[in-house]
């Protein structure tokens, strides 16, 4: 079970980031925080050198139960350019997949003084158990729960967002495909209306969607076409076969026919549109090709702003002292 108050064990007394669990319950203020401190960071990947000193003598330990190219390497390497060591846990071959608990495991690698843990589980709420059980000075990083929160994520795409399409305010978004099963739908939803967009649209068919999603405070399309009129900005979801129980569409071929996105479709959205996708992508049943590497993608952008993202949550939770060099943005 996730704890209702993940946004007291998210901050410390002095209400600056200890924890990055999810994006609900955070302020605007703190979201526009993270991302003016990645915009800061963003220059360090054109240096010759691509380090900083910030996180030196820190460890950073990646605990990923999951399997994970993106969010993994990322992270490993947000880590890198902070200067910080980094352990990646490897759990095929660690004492858990021996019968050891988690928190035996956590035990063990506190014992080793590390100073961070990212972790990524299968189980919903496995990140906020860890985080309320880790001694005081270490700080745990969400990379992705089960269906409930992968918020680094999200952040990265808002950030990529405002990169492209300054004013919140004036947006219309539309998040298309798995909604059931995504956790990046969730957390995206979440900081996309903290950040005060006009419009979350959710697009998808009647089986891939919640029951009472419009409870999160979207809006509901089962028609592609209609879903992406006017839009500004089409985030594309990868179907999350791995989490399907039963058979929540007929046939992949018969779910682009009706959701994939092409670039007729696309036309449907304004023209200066750009299309995003968190990866993986599985081209023909999610997404055409001529659309993934078309004039309106962000997505190899989205790679690229997830290292600045990450280090900006990595930095300001290990060195709450640090302040945003950038000016403030809306």
């Amino acid at each position: 079970m996730i704890p209702t108050q993940t946004a007291n064990l998210q901050l410390d007394s002095s209400g600056r980031l200890k924890h990055f669990l999810t994006v609900e319950g955070l302020s605007r203020e703190l979201l526009v925080k993270i991302m003016d401190t990645a915009e800061s960071f963003a220059s360090v990947t054109e240096q010759t050198v691509k380090k900083v000193p910030l996180l030196r003598g820190k460890t950073v330990v990646n605990l990923f139960f999951e399997n994970s190219t993106r969010t993994r390497t990322t992270f490993e390497v947000a880590a890198k350019r902070l200067s910080a060591d980094v352990l990646n846990l490897n759990i095929a071959t660690s004492a858990t997949s021996k019968g050891e608990s988690l928190l035996d495991t956590i035990r063990n690698l506190e014992a080793m003084h590390v100073d961070m843990f990212v972790v990524r589980h299968t189980d919903s709420g496995a990140a906020h158990f860890i985080a309320r059980h880790v001694a005081p000075h270490i700080s745990v990083i969400n990379g992705g729960d089960g269906r409930h929160a992968h918020p680094t994520q999200a952040m990265l795409d808002v950030f990529t967002i405002r990169k492209y399409k300054n004013d919140f305010s004036k947006l219309k978004v539309a998040i298309v495909g798995d909604i059931l099963h995504s956790r990046v739908a969730r957390s995206e939803i979440h900081a996309l209306n903290t950040l005060d967009v006009a419009e979350v649209r959710v697009i998808g068919p009647k089986t891939l969607l919640p029951a009472a999603v419009e409870s999160l405070g979207v809006s509901t399309f089962h028609n592609l076409e209609e879903g992406l009129n006017d839009v500004d900005v089409v985030i594309m979801l990868r179907l999350q076969k791995e989490r399907m129980s039963g058979a929540f569409i007929p046939t992949e071929h018969e779910y682009f026919a009706c959701f994939g996105l092409t670039e007729k479709r696309l036309a449907c959205a304004k023209p200066d549109v750009i299309v995003m996708h968190p990866g993986p992508i599985n081209r023909g049943v999610e997404i055409d090709s001529q659309v993934a590497d078309g004039p309106h993608s962000v997505i190899l952008q989205q790679v690229d702003h997830g290292i600045a993202v990450r280090m900006a949550i990595l930095s300001m939770a290990m060195r709450p002292d640090l302040e945003a060099s950038a000016g403030d943005r809306s």
